[in-house]
């Protein structure tokens, strides 16, 4: 199983198994992963698990996350990979890992009542589409469906977003963001951020990953999305 060896000065503090899909790491003690450090945010990365892979997203904290001494927001990581989070290092353990970055979607945000930025995120997603490889155009899986997203309010109604990634974020940071995620049995929805959980057919999914079903009706950030199999 993949995991996260944390340490300090080469001096080991801790090894964490990526067994759970979405693993914090922060200052604050309510973290999955707490370092004690003030060079640390109180909610500073996240880590998505999809399957045999792992993606590090920064959380928006002041002094950013560094993988192998490069600065980044969002990265599908590889084995042996090295995050670091202030004076502290977490080294990334996973053979299996196959993932790359063109897998790790950037995050769509959705403004309601700011056109600009609804265009912008409109126009981000066709190019995600109109670049994705034809590889990921077929189904995965052995004949899973692609998903579709499609707008239904706001200044880009009827919008359509083709799910061919492995992952996509989508809500507006600061407030409320989810994932989903493709996996071989489908699509899943799960809650990242914000103190409201996705809405899914009039009714919050909780903290677990919901798998979405053809026409589901989502509710994320002020936006009203339907989710269907292509």
């Amino acid at each position: 199983m993949a995991k996260l060896v944390l340490s300090m000065n080469g001096v080991v503090q801790g090894e964490y198994e990526l067994n759970q899909e979405r693993l914090t790491i922060g200052r604050k003690p309510d973290n999955d992963i707490p370092i004690d450090n003030l060079a640390v945010s109180g909610k500073h990365a996240l880590v998505i698990t999809i399957l045999d892979d792992s993606f590090l997203e920064d959380l928006g904290s002041t002094n950013g996350s560094y993988v192998n001494g490069k600065l980044v927001k969002k990265h599908a990581l590889k084995d042996g990979d090295v995050i670091a989070i202030g004076k502290h290092e977490l080294k990334y353990v996973n053979e299996l890992a196959t993932a790359d970055d063109d897998d790790f979607e950037k995050t769509m945000i959705i403004k309601p009542g700011s056109a600009s930025a609804a265009v912008a995120a409109a126009q981000a997603a066709e190019k995600a589409v109109q670049s994705a490889p034809a590889a990921a155009a077929a189904p995965a899986g052995g004949g899973m469906p692609l998903g579709r997203l499609t707008v239904l309010n706001g200044p880009i109604a009827g919008k359509e977003l083709e799910l061919t990634k492995a992952l996509i974020t989508l809500g507006k940071p600061g407030t409320q963001v989810a994932v989903i995620s493709r996996r071989p049995q489908g699509y899943f929805l799960t809650h990242i951020e914000g103190n409201n959980f996705p809405v899914v057919n009039g009714e919050q999914i909780g903290a677990k990953a919901y798998q979405l079903k053809d026409s589901d009706l989502i509710e994320l950030a002020g936006i009203k999305m339907e989710f269907s199999a292509a």
